[in-house]
């Protein structure tokens, strides 16, 4: 199963590409999500993705695990990709009943968007995978992320987890008491009903929590000049290795691009 303690789970596994520094696996994905987006080559596309994924796999983390994230994403984008043959002018090369055209452009365009979405969701999953959410925010507040904007990550990273504790406690009492918001046997506004009452008694113990940090943090000397500790970690050469390769990597496929190897 996915969810909030699985992916915590799988940060906090030790390897090789786990204990490299935070801002180096930051850098890293930026660097290959940005190249994603820029280049128009399938191919280029298709080896940055296995160079991904063999990451992967020197990282420890279950392949099923991360393919079944990246498939739980895809679908929120993937549908644009999908489309594309159906909308974009072209060339045509198959009509479908009631006009629609199959253009061989958009074929092209839905490939590339597909590829692009694959690849920069493979760079998130495994920046989630190897690096604690903490470690990410810290590293993130070095690289130079406004102090309050790291602070407030950093707030809903530590109570995130409770509620989401306080959601499963209250979806047990529901299931125990034989409540399936997916049971057609119910009325439907009666399960709408109760899954409004859901939300509602969340909203309000998120309130009533918030309260109660807010005020300890206040006792325990918390106001607006207060800052996250960073720790003084410096670079090391396999962070320098691991960057240096991504780096070759790009650099070595964009030359093959410009002299039209690939």
């Amino acid at each position: 199963m996915v969810n909030l303690s699985s992916i915590e789970m799988e940060s906090s596994k030790t390897s090789t590409l786990h204990s490299v520094d935070g801002r180096i696996k930051i850098i890293s994905s930026l660097l290959i999500i940005i190249y994603a987006v820029y280049t128009t080559n399938l191919l280029i596309l298709l080896i940055t993705e296995i160079y991904l994924l063999l990451l992967i796999l020197i990282s420890n983390i279950s392949l099923s695990y991360a393919l079944k994230r990246i498939a739980l994403i895809l679908p929120f984008g993937g549908f644009i990709a999908i489309f594309q043959p159906f909308i974009m002018e072209g060339d045509v090369v198959y009509t479908l009943p009631f006009g629609i055209d199959i253009t061989l452009q958009g074929i092209d365009f839905g490939m590339l968007l597909m590829l692009r979405l694959i690849v920069c969701v493979t760079a998130v999953v495994l920046l989630s995978s190897v690096t604690p959410m903490q470690e990410l925010i810290n590293s993130a507040r070095k690289l130079g992320v406004p102090r309050e904007f790291s602070m407030l990550l950093s707030l809903t990273l530590r109570y995130i987890f409770f509620f989401y504790e306080e959601l499963r406690k209250i979806r047990n009492a529901q299931k125990t008491r034989c409540f399936d918001i997916w049971n057609k046997k119910t009325a439907y506004l009666w399960r709408l009903k109760k899954i409004g009452e859901t939300i509602s008694m969340m909203f309000l113990r998120s309130y009533e929590q918030g309260e109660k940090v807010y005020f300890s943090m206040l006792s325990r000397g918390y106001s607006d000049g207060s800052n996250l500790y960073d720790e003084n970690k410096k670079l090391s050469a396999k962070d320098f290795t691991f960057i240096g390769i991504t780096l070759s990597l790009i650099v070595g496929l964009e030359i093959t691009r410009y002299f039209s190897i690939i």
